[in-house]
């Protein structure tokens, strides 16, 4: 069975997301963030030398990265679900890398500059222009469309999911309607229900 080593907050959620997609069994062992620091905590060290969640252990192996991780088991287990189409492929790896390898990287700028107050007042000009680049790329991006790649979810998606539900925790989606729309529709999935139900209180999915 796999086993998923999911923080509370996390992007470890959309790996159970993932799972949930798939219909695949699987054990969740759970790790609290400290309530001061919000990191996590040492004991995921024990599983992975970077101590950070999502891992997953697949008959023997731990696997980490998200994107690595979603590319792997839908490899593995999907039996072609959630995988794109031969024509989509191209654009199916640049959104798996582009969550992480571009998105993420502003929104999380903001989260650690929010906490320095004023003194982190000059970097805002920069953050807040990154963030409309790649926020209004996505938006743009999912106009006409339901999602990003072909015409079915695939695991780009479920990708992605947390770099918008991070964006909508700063209110940053009022100005993209389709990225709104999509969102909820992403949150609107049976499998996502179950996902949050399973992983416990998610505020970022709200």
């Amino acid at each position: 069975m796999l086993k998923v080593h999911h923080l509370n907050e996390s992007r470890s959620q959309r790996i159970l997301w993932l799972l949930e997609e798939l219909g695949l069994d699987y054990e969740i062992v759970r790790y609290q963030r400290d309530p001061k620091t919000r990191l996590a905590p040492p004991e995921l060290k024990a599983v992975h030398p970077l101590g950070k969640s999502p891992v997953v252990e697949d008959d023997g192996r731990v696997l980490a990265e998200s994107g690595a991780i979603i590319e792997t088991l839908i490899r593995r287990h999907g039996k072609g679900r959630l995988a794109p189409a031969p024509e989509d492929q191209d654009a199916y790896t640049h959104w798996l890398h582009f969550a992480e390898g571009s998105a993420m990287l502003p929104v999380m700028q903001l989260l650690y500059v929010k906490r320095l107050g004023e003194a982190g007042a000059p970097l805002m000009p920069r953050i807040d222009s990154e963030l409309k680049n790649h926020l209004g790329y996505m938006e743009g991006a999912l106009q006409g469309r339901e999602y990003l790649v072909g015409q079915a979810l695939s695991g780009a998606d479920i990708q992605n999911s947390f770099v918008l539900e991070s964006a909508r925790a700063f209110r940053l989606l009022g100005e993209y309607p389709n990225l709104t729309a999509y969102l909820d529709r992403l949150h609107a999935r049976p499998a996502y229900q179950r996902a949050v139900e399973k992983g416990g209180p998610y505020a970022l999915g709200r």
